[in-house]
């Protein structure tokens, strides 16, 4: 279920303060903010993690569209279109491995990407 639509659904059906409260305690700890336009959104998109490896996209973020890995030894960014590598820490070894790994994900990234914006954010989809 999209996560937005839970949280209203939560807020909306509390009979209680404890249960607002536990909404407001999701809110707060789940990394949302509210945008310019009132709506709700992610301040950041776990696309996966396994292990301690996470592939992150951000949602009020800057461009060009990127996302980011992380694990104990790698904090790198690289670029949504054709995954050239932008900041951060990463063997080349490793770096191989993204690219390979991004050249036959490439649709599931942009689409966590496409699916994290909010309505009026600077930087939009991509394609």
């Amino acid at each position: 279920m999209n996560p937005y639509v839970e949280i209203e659904r939560r807020v909306q059906d509390a009979k209680s303060i404890p249960e607002l409260a536990a909404a407001l305690e999701l809110l707060l700890s789940g990394g949302f903010a509210v945008w310019t336009d009132g709506s709700l959104y992610e301040v950041k998109q776990l696309v996966a993690q396994v292990n301690g490896l996470r592939i992150v996209v951000f949602s009020n973020e800057h461009a060009p569209p990127h996302f980011h890995v992380k694990s104990p030894d790698i904090d790198a960014v690289f670029a949504i279109s054709d995954c050239s590598f932008i900041q951060g820490t990463i063997d080349s070894r490793s770096r191989k491995l993204v690219e390979w790994w991004y050249q036959r994900g490439r649709g599931t990234i942009v689409s966590a990407w496409n699916e994290s914006r909010p309505s009026d954010c600077p930087v939009g989809p991509v394609t």
